[in-house]
C-alpha cells in the first residue's frame, strides 16, 4: 500500500503534520538523499578554495588556516591552528564513518559473502601496492620518497558521485565494489598514516587510550544504549591517542569498528510494543504520568532502537561528512596558488602517474589475479571492461590524499603534490566516466573477449 494513501479510522493522513519550514526542509532533505549531492558540494568547496587562493585575498586566506585554537588547564594545553583541528579531529568523524561502514558490509551487506568481500579487498591492496611502487619508482631517493603513501587512497564521495552521473548504465554491483574497495581503501589508508607518519611512541598515553577502548566495550556490555556517553569517551580516547604519537583519527577507525551490528529490539518486539500503543483508543490522556504515557515512552525507545548502532550512526552521520566535513577539509587544504607553481615538476608528475596509471593497473591486475586463483568470484553482472573502469576512476584519491600530503611533504614540496593530486583526480575522473559510459555498458550479447571470464565465474560460484 503506498504510505501516502493510507489514513487513520479519522481520515487523518498517516503521515506527521505540515508547517511552513517544510517548504525549505524537504527540497533541502531530497538533495541531501541524492547519491551526487556530496559531490557536488564537495567540488564546489574546491574551486571555492582555488579562487581564493588565486585571488587578492590569497594572503588572508591562507592566514586563516594558522589561526590558534584551544584551551589551556594548567600546565596541560590543547592547542592547534585552525587547519591542524580540521584535519585531526574533525577528519576523526569522516574515518569513524568510513569504519562503520565497511563493518556493516562485511556483517550486514554485500561484502558478507567471503568471495565477493575478497574481490574487493583485493582490488583494495592493489590499488594501493601498485600506486605507491609507481610513485617510488620515479621518486626513489629523491626527496619526495617519504610521500608514497599519498597516492593510495581513493575518495569515496568523488568515486560515489561519478558512478551516480552514470545513473542505470552500470550496474549496482559496480556501485557495491567500488564502495567497498573505497572503504577498504581508506582504511589502509589510515594505517598507512598510524604507521607511516606517526611520531615517537607514548606508551603511556596508549596505555590510557586502551582502558578508554575497554571502558567502550564494558559500556556496551553493561547495555548504555546513550551515544552522549559513548561520544565523550570517544573525545577522550581522542586526547590519548593524540597524545601518544599515533595519529588520533585512528581512533575514529577503532571505534567505528568496534560498534555493535546487533540490534537491541527485534522486528517482532517492535510490532508488539506498536500494537500495545495502537491499543489506546483516541482522546486527550497522552500526558502525564500515566500507563499509556509510559507506552507511547517505550514505543519511541523501541523506534530507534529496531536499528542496530551501525545503522543509526551511519544515517545520523552521514549528511554531517558528507555536506560539512569533507567539504570544510576541502576548503582548508585544496587551496593551491598556480602562480610559480611547475605543472611538470618530478613530484608532480609522480603523483600525477601514481594515480592515473598505478590504481587502475593495481586494480584491474590484482583482481583478475584473485578470480584465476578462485579465491575471488567475479558478479555476473559485472565485465572486466567495467573493473577497468572503476579502476580509472579510483584514480580520483583528492581527500585522503590531501591529508597524507600535509603529514608527508614540507610546506615548499606540498603544492607541487597538490597540483599533481588535483590534475589526477580530473583526470581520472573523465577517462573514468568515458570508459563506463561508452565502453562498458552491459549488453545482453556478452563481448566475446569476455565470455571466457564469465563462464569461468560461473563455474567459481558453484564450486
Amino acid at each position: 500500500m503506498n504510505p501516502e494513501s493510507t489514513s487513520d479510522r479519522r481520515g487523518h493522513p498517516a503521515q506527521l503534520p505540515k508547517e511552513h519550514i517544510d517548504w525549505v526542509v524537504h527540497p533541502i532533505t531530497r538533495f541531501v538523499k541524492v547519491e551526487a549531492a556530496a559531490g557536488v558540494v564537495l567540488l564546489l568547496s574546491t574551486l571555492l578554495a582555488l579562487s581564493l587562493a588565486n585571488s587578492p585575498l590569497r594572503e588572508s586566506f591562507n592566514s586563516l588556516w594558522h589561526v590558534s585554537l584551544g584551551i589551556n588547564i594548567g600546565t596541560i594545553a590543547f592547542e592547534r591552528s585552525l587547519h591542524g583541528w580540521i584535519n585531526d579531529a574533525v577528519m576523526t568523524l569522516f574515518f569513524f564513518l568510513i569504519a562503520l561502514e565497511l563493518k556493516r558490509e562485511l556483517v550486514l551487506g554485500e561484502l558478507r559473502n567471503p568471495r565477493l568481500a575478497i574481490l574487493s579487498i583485493s582490488a583494495a591492496i592493489g590499488g594501493m601496492l601498485v600506486p605507491a611502487l609507481v610513485y617510488l619508482f620515479f621518486q626513489y631517493g629523491e626527496l619526495g620518497q617519504r610521500g608514497w603513501g599519498t597516492v593510495m587512497a581513493t575518495d569515496t564521495a568523488f568515486v560515489i558521485g561519478c558512478l551516480a552521473l552514470l545513473g542505470t548504465r552500470i550496474p549496482n554491483g559496480l556501485r557495491v565494489f567500488m564502495l567497498s574497495l573505497a572503504v577498504v581503501d581508506d582504511i589502509g589508508a589510515i594505517i598507512v598514516v598510524a604507521v607511516g607518519y606517526g611520531s615517537d611512541i607514548n606508551w603511556v598515553a596508549i596505555g590510557f587510550a586502551l582502558l578508554g577502548f575497554i571502558i567502550v566495550k564494558v559500556m556496551a556490555f553493561l547495555g548504555i544504549r546513550s551515544m552522549v556517553l559513548f561520544f565523550m569517551v570517544g573525545a577522550l580516547i581522542w586526547l590519548a591517542v593524540d597524545a601518544s604519537g599515533i595519529h588520533p583519527t585512528v581512533t575514529g577507525v577503532i571505534l567505528g569498528l568496534m560498534t555493535p551490528t546487533r540490534k537491541w529490539i527485534t522486528d517482532e518486539r517492535l510490532h508488539t510494543i506498536m500494537d500495545s500503543v495502537v491499543a489506546y483508543p483516541p482522546g486527550d490522556h497522552w500526558s502525564g504520568d500515566t500507563p499509556d504515557r509510559k507506552v507511547l515512552k517505550t514505543a519511541e525507545a523501541a523506534a530507534r532502537e529496531a536499528l542496530s548502532p551501525v545503522e543509526r550512526l551511519e544515517m545520523m552521520l552521514h549528511p554531517w561528512v558528507g555536506f560539512v566535513v569533507m567539504p570544510l577539509f576541502a576548503f582548508a587544504n585544496a587551496g593551491i596558488p598556480f602562480t610559480g607553481t611547475n605543472f611538470i615538476s618530478p613530484l608532480t608528475m609522480a603523483v600525477f602517474l601514481g594515480f592515473v596509471l598505478g590504481k587502475p593497473l593495481g586494480i584491474f591486475a590484482f583482481s583478475w589475479l584473485a578470480v584465476q586463483m578462485r579465491i575471488a568470484v567475479l558478479p555476473p553482472n559485472l565485465n572486466w571492461r567495467m573493473i577497468l573502469g572503476g579502476g580509472l576512476l579510483a584514480g580520483i584519491g583528492f581527500t585522503m590524499a590531501l591529508f597524507i600530503a600535509n603529514l608527508a611533504f614540507s610546506p615548499e614540496h606540498i603544492y607541487g603534490v597538490k597540483l599533481g593530486i588535483l590534475s589526477a583526480s580530473v583526470f581520472s575522473a573523465l577517462l573514468g566516466y568515458i570508459v563506463l559510459r561508452y565502453f562498458s555498458v552491459s549488453t545482453n550479447n556478452t563481448d566475446v573477449k569476455f565470455s571466457s571470464c564469465h563462464a569461468q565465474d560461473q563455474h567459481v560460484s558453484k564450486s
